[in-house]
């Protein structure tokens, strides 16, 4: 009956496999990643108007200790030297 009931509703096969409706970690606040990672802040852009995007800056390991008790203003400063940013894009329904 599985097959047959994804064949008719194939949106059910995402559902499943990707667990989009889940926000995890559970019970954490990921506006606050600094709670849960060192050297990390939020910052948000609006790419276009009521569009707003989530991103954690983290500055590597060989710069924790110049970033701690830093500002969102350092944070923003550090991106601007000459170093290569990573950019890793994830999310889930919970948390996009």
């Amino acid at each position: 009956s599985v097959p047959f009931l994804i064949r008719l509703f194939p949106v059910l096969l995402t559902k499943f496999v990707f667990l989009n409706f889940l926000a995890f970690p559970f019970f954490v606040d990921l506006r606050r990643p600094e709670l849960l990672l060192n050297n990390t802040i939020s910052l948000y852009l609006a790419t276009e108007p009521g569009v707003t995007v989530g991103i954690w800056h983290t500055v590597p390991g060989s710069r924790g200790a110049e970033a701690w008790g830093k500002d969102q203003r350092w944070y923003e400063e550090a991106l601007a030297d000459a170093r290569p940013v990573i950019i890793y894009l994830h999310g889930n329904g919970g948390t996009r």
